[in-house]
């Protein structure tokens, strides 16, 4: 079954100046507009046909002391009907609690459950490194830190074919169609965060500081699935469609650009004002539709290594902030060609067929909006992702279900219009800057085993909590990311700030794992400790920045990340998934009673104490949710580690916790 959409930017990117500029301008008669073509194939073919589940989805939350589920899965953006998700935290009959039950989908009968945890190189990384050793590949003999600081952005973008000054190459079959024609030779974005280009043909208009790409860098609040800690952090562009850039008469205005990018930015983060109610200029006619991205935004999303010498003061060896490495891990694109509103979402399916295209590495998310990827091959280049691969993508970035083929629904409920990044925009200018992680500077006299450098920014206050953000995040998770899991440095920061001589009830306890009542105490102590050493605001330092090892891992920490990660680029094993720890997180065992235990998928065969949970049993009865998984987390929805209404927006004017 096939579907035929022209991307309604390919006639409108030409090279025009404003009204003061003279420029050439390229003609569009001999530019061909082939159709986003591709094909509606069941996900049986995958070897893994549930990978928009993460590997995340798949851990213990401690007795519910680790609560990481409710920053993916709440009411609260359903509610408040921004863009067009569905509720997932008990507010949809359709889709239950995601907070309480590990309830996943029913299998389709040709695949198996998944209840099954898919995710080996994580849970199983002994396997990774039998591979590694089939192969003969010995990462002992990998410099890391000449690897990361080797770009492979660039010679990925020179690849790219077809009109630069659009983001589609226009070459059937071609992996790097939809390759975003950002170009890192022109990065870091400028003060303003335009990214402003040398080669005139390349850019879109002219302003007073130079030849405009049309995209703009956003600097946001990280979140605990791409940060320092976890090895793996991002830069993420925006440009809207030309009419978006211009005024009435259809020149390029700068000024008209800044005004309908904070139109969007109210528009998403639920700030629109009396008098907003369209876009300006050319696009005076577009409704800013609260929650939602207009037809033809794009974003460009690089996935960067984790640079501990990277803070941007030096561009000539690291061209980027906020611990940003040269190298690129992957290179994602989304592009807006449909609208959906809210109302329209009805159910969310699993099992869904899903509509992509393999030869030019891009998956319909089932929202509006294209997604396509690349990632390194073996030898560290960008080559395109297989259908298989972007689905990881999709499980992140989707929210609906329509008529076919955007029928695919999987999804959290926490995105807004399925973008993570902009909702968590720093207010005004300084949201409009690098993605810097939280103003990140190397500290020179740091040794390996030092957290390497500090922060120079604050905790933003969230707008529905009342609290810093980071604050509340720890508050929920105890951990550093969304895996529940805590480096070396960090426990060990929290071990020595965290006693009894210093005012708090207890000393912070290492965790231990002799008996269930044991990690069961020692957790509900930990979660304990971590509220009052937030309440007592010791995660701020004297100028009210958050401390460093709660952010940032030492050097030896960050290159042992990136060699863990490399071995799956080695092995080109990123179906089996892209967190690589060594050893096994502690989230991944079984610590649970009897009482509130549960079997392998058999519901049958028991787990012993400490056993990495492989799999889940599900609803076998003959009822709507036969299939479905039914294990409960021990979240309790009466407790205060429960929240059903999460999020991710700032207040505004911004705010940020002080000591």
């Amino acid at each position: 079954m096939y579907k035929r959409f022209i991307l309604s930017f390919l006639s409108g990117f030409l090279l025009i100046g404003c009204s003061n500029t003279k420029t050439n301008q390229p003609t569009t008669e001999n530019i061909q507009k082939l159709p986003m073509l591709g094909e509606l194939r069941s996900r049986t073919l995958f070897e893994n046909p549930y990978a928009n589940i993460p590997a995340q989805c798949y851990i213990e939350t401690s007795y519910g002391t680790q609560n990481a589920c409710l920053f993916c899965h709440s009411n609260a953006a359903a509610r408040q009907q921004l863009g067009n998700t569905l509720p997932q935290a008990g507010a949809s009959a359709i889709v239950g609690n995601l907070q309480l039950e590990y309830a996943f989908g029913p299998a389709n009968e040709f695949t198996k459950s998944p209840n099954i945890n898919p995710w080996e190189n994580t849970i199983f990384p002994e396997k990774l490194d039998l591979a590694l050793a089939e192969s003969q590949i010995d990462p002992s003999s990998w410099d890391m830190q000449s690897y990361i600081k080797q770009d492979n952005w660039k010679a990925a973008y020179a690849k790219k074919r077809g009109l630069k000054t659009v983001s589609n190459s226009h070459i059937k079959d071609d992996e790097f169609r939809l390759f975003p024609a950002l170009n890192p030779e022109a990065l870091p974005a400028d003060s303003d965060g335009f990214v402003r280009i040398d080669n005139i043909t390349e850019a879109l208009f002219e302003d007073d500081k130079g030849f405009n790409s049309g995209w703009r860098s956003i600097n946001f609040m990280p979140y605990g699935i791409f940060t320092p800690h976890t090895g793996s952090v991002s830069g993420v562009y925006i440009r809207m469609a030309p009419k978006f850039m211009k005024d009435e008469r259809g020149e390029y205005n700068l000024t008209i650009y800044k005004t309908n990018l904070a139109l969007l930015e109210r528009a998403i983060q639920d700030r629109l004002e009396s008098g907003d109610d369209f876009y300006v200029g050319a696009a005076k006619s577009e409704d800013t539709d609260k929650g939602l991205f207009p037809l033809g935004t794009e974003f460009a999303h690089p996935l960067h290594y984790v640079d501990m010498d990277a803070d941007g003061r030096d561009v000539s060896k690291n061209s980027y902030p906020g611990t940003r490495a040269n190298r690129v891990k992957e290179i994602r694109y989304m592009y807006k060609y449909k609208m959906y509103y809210p109302g329209e979402v009805v159910a969310k399916e699993e099992n869904a067929p899903l509509y992509y295209n393999k030869h030019e590495s891009w998956i319909d998310n089932g929202a509006g909006w294209y997604l396509s990827g690349f990632i390194e091959d073996k030898q560290g280049e960008l080559r395109g992702q297989s259908p298989e691969e972007l689905l990881q993508c999709v499980g992140c970035h989707s929210s609906t279900y329509g008529f076919e083929p955007e029928q695919f629904s999987s999804g959290t409920g926490n995105t807004i219009d399925t973008v993570w990044s902009f909702s968590r925009k720093f207010a005004g200018d300084l949201g409009w800057k690098e993605m810097d992680y939280l103003g990140y500077e190397r500290n020179i006299t740091s040794s390996a085993q030092m957290t390497s450098g500090r922060a120079h920014r604050g905790d933003p206050i969230n707008r529905d909590t009342k609290m810093g953000e980071f604050r509340y995040f720890l508050n929920h998770v105890v951990g550093a990311s969304l895996y529940g899991d805590m480096p070396n440095s960090m426990e060990g920061y929290l071990k020595d700030v965290i006693q009894r001589e210093r005012g708090y009830s207890d000393d912070f306890p290492a965790l231990e794992f002799d008996s269930v009542t044991q990690v069961r105490t020692i957790q509900t102590l930990r979660l304990k400790l971590i509220r009052e050493f937030t309440a007592k605001k010791e995660y701020l330092d004297a100028q009210g920045y958050i401390q460093a090892p709660l952010l940032y891992p030492t050097l030896n920490e960050s290159l042992v990340g990136a060699t863990g990660y490399r071995k799956v680029v080695a092995t080109q094993r990123y179906t089996k998934g892209k967190d690589y720890f060594g050893q096994i997180p502690f989230t991944f065992r079984y610590f649970r009673d009897e009482e509130n235990g549960f079997t392998h998928i058999d519901d049958m065969t028991p787990y012993t104490f400490g056993e990495i949970i492989t799999d889940r049993p599900y609803d076998h009865s003959e009822s709507i949710t036969k299939g479905v998984g039914d294990t409960l987390t021990l979240i309790d929805e009466n407790g205060d580690n429960y929240d059903a209404e999460y999020l991710p927006i700032f207040a505004y004017p911004q705010a940020f916790e002080t000591k």
